[in-house]
């Protein structure tokens, strides 16, 4: 029987059955949602939210907490589960993404001085 040190898993929670609770409720609710999923889905009674998400999840107020959250669980050799936000990794690729931006930045100052122009020729010619 082999124990792991760290089981890592990313979930995405839909927190939607927060809106059948009353209006004043629903955060509360939401903080409750991600207790239970964590049980279910992490196999432990023993859940601590981390402090950002719970920042997160009540940053809107009581009355208007998110629809959907990112989550990370972690669960140590103690049978400890830590629930977090998920941050995904940053893929260094600056230059990839400056030289579409550039190419669009010019076509757009290209076309109206061509409509100015179509625009001068027209004028002219009515009779």
């Amino acid at each position: 029987m082999s124990v792991e040190e760290n089981l890592t898993r990313v979930y995405t929670i839909n927190l939607g059955r927060a809106w059948i609770t009353p209006e004043h409720k629903r955060t509360d609710r939401v903080i409750n949602i991600i207790r239970e999923f964590a049980e279910k889905h992490m196999k432990s009674s023993d859940i601590k939210l981390d402090q950002d998400l719970n920042r997160q999840v009540w940053s809107r107020g009581k009355t208007n907490p998110p629809r959907k959250v990112r989550v990370k669980m972690v669960k140590d050799e103690d049978d400890v589960v830590t629930v977090s936000l998920y941050e995904e990794p940053v893929e260094s690729a600056p230059a990839a993404e400056e030289k579409p931006a550039e190419a669009k930045a010019e076509a757009p100052s290209e076309k109206p001085a061509e409509v100015e122009a179509k625009a001068e020729t027209k004028e002219p010619k009515a009779d």
